[in-house]
Formats: structure tokens, sequence, C-alpha cells
């Protein structure tokens, strides 16, 4: 029994470093807005971009963000952000610690920061905040292509 268990173990702890290594992309709304207003698949484009596996993540304070869009605004951005929310079920939604008043854009920076990884974004302004904290940035160029900014 003891062998089965050691195997079994070192399964898991390989299983463990593989999540370790794949690298976590942190996802803002505007940026799951892009297939339905630039009809471009944005995980088959992150997967050429990168080149490598990735953790599409979504905070819970994005995901609340969406939902209020989707009931509460235009009928075209309701319907955009309908389509955005189903397509944050292929992310992993993570809960997040925020101040009543603190701002999505510094959940999002302070969140990046803590895990060292990339966020992607179209929102020009949280774009500078990352790129002033070296925080590496994915968005979308000429309405055609995703880019990084950054060293990932």
């Amino acid at each position: 029994m003891a062998p089965y268990r050691l195997r079994n173990t070192k399964v898991e702890n390989d299983l463990r470093s593989l999540e370790e290594l794949t690298l976590k992309i942190l996802l803002d709304s505007n940026f799951l807005l892009i297939p339905s207003q630039f009809n471009l698949d944005i995980f088959e484009e992150l997967s050429n971009l990168l080149n490598q596996q990735f953790d599409p993540v979504l905070l819970s304070i994005t995901q609340q963000e969406l939902l209020t869009m989707a009931r509460k605004g235009a009928p075209k951005m309701r319907r955009q952000a309908s389509l955005a929310l189903r397509l944050a079920q292929k992310c992993r939604i993570v809960e997040t610690e925020h101040g009543e008043e603190e701002p999505h854009d510094d959940v999002l920076v302070r969140t990046a920061e803590r895990w060292k990884c990339a966020v992607a974004t179209n929102d020009r302004a949280l774009r500078r905040k990352l790129r002033s904290k070296n925080i590496p940035v994915i968005f979308l160029r000429a309405k055609t292509r995703l880019a990084l900014d950054g060293l990932l």
C-alpha cells in the first residue's frame, strides 16, 4: 500500500509544479468585450501570442462589473456583457479582497503585482499604470491581433 501512496503523491506534486509553471493572465472586463466588438477569438489569440500554456484568471470584482453591465447597461452593452460572461466561464474565477471605495483598476494592479503575472486589458489609463510598475500588459493592436508590452 505504501508504494501506491508514494506514486500518487509524486503525481500530485508533479501536477502542482505544472500548475505553478502555467502562466497566469488576469483578464479585465473590457478585454472580454473584444470578441463581441471586433469578432476576435481572444483565447486562440492569447495562445498564439504566448506560445505556452496559460491560465486565464478573472477576479470576482471583474465578474461583478460584467454582471452590472449586463443588467444595467444600454441594450448593446447588455448583449456584449452577456457574451463576456459566457466567455468568463472558460476562466478561473478568484475571489479578491477589496475596500468599499477601492477602484477596480487598483485591485487588478495590486493582484498582478502580488502574483507577478500579466494583465490583459484595453484600458489606456490602466495600461500606463501597469507599465509604470513593470507589469506586462496584453492588449488589442490594430483591431486585428493581440500584442504584449513588457516581458513575461
